[in-house]
């Protein structure tokens, strides 16, 4: 039986694509290059600073200019972390659920505490959640399993009880090697061509308030 339930943030627990988007365009401003479309980004947002400054830019870490550019996209991110970030259509309601199951949740992130813990606090959030495990809070981020074993260990449930929601393949490599349920949130940042069915998930939802109904069937087998 599921007793804990841990997020994943970006594009799992909250939409922040149009926050992070927003800076990145900014930036492009600044070193007068177009600004992007949403759309075609909203796929490259659970990468991180390395998949928009390679979206935007063209550089990878390591290349001339890159970790000035990735520095100002940080600044210019945590001017308006919460601007238009909103918790994703059906987590209201998921997190109400869980909450009168006497289920715990927590978030695990790869974002960095920097970002993190402010984002989780302006959503009102942060007194809900059993925990907010950021990607500096262990010495390895996903897909090492040793955020989520910090995580269990916060919620005082064991990872065979745990069921982690994400929607990156490294979200559901860490969840196995962490020895828990690892399911896809399909309605995250994936794109069309994302072949998730090959990620071997526990199971896959389309919308957040599908999960009560895939934990009830994980409990019975069936």
């Amino acid at each position: 039986m599921i007793e804990a339930v841990l997020f994943d943030l970006d594009g799992t627990l909250v939409d922040t694509a149009p926050d992070l988007i927003g800076a990145l365009n900014r930036l492009l401003q600044e070193e007068g290059r177009a600004q992007r479309l949403p759309g075609p980004l909203r796929r490259h947002v659970s990468g991180g600073t390395r998949a928009l400054i390679g979206q935007g830019f063209g550089l990878n870490p390591g290349d001339p200019g890159y970790e000035r550019l990735a520095e100002r996209f940080l600044s210019l991110y945590e001017q308006h972390l919460c601007h238009e970030s909103c918790l994703f259509p059906g987590i209201p309601e998921l997190l109400e659920s869980l909450e009168k199951a006497d289920i715990r949740w927590g978030i695990v992130t790869n974002k960095t505490r920097r970002f993190a813990e402010p984002l989780v606090r302006q959503l009102g959030l942060a007194e809900r959640a059993a925990c907010v495990v950021s990607g500096d809070s262990t010495p390895r981020p996903k897909p090492h399993p040793d955020s989520l074993l910090l995580a269990s260990s916060l919620t005082a449930v064991p990872p065979q009880q745990s069921l982690y929601l994400g929607d990156d393949l490294r979200d559901i490599q860490a969840g196995h090697a962490a020895g828990m349920h690892a399911v896809v949130a399909a309605y995250g940042y994936l794109g069309d061509g994302t072949h998730y069915s090959e990620w071997q998930g526990d199971g896959v939802i389309h919308h957040p308030t599908e999960l009560p109904n895939l934990m009830k069937t994980m409990a019975t087998g069936k």
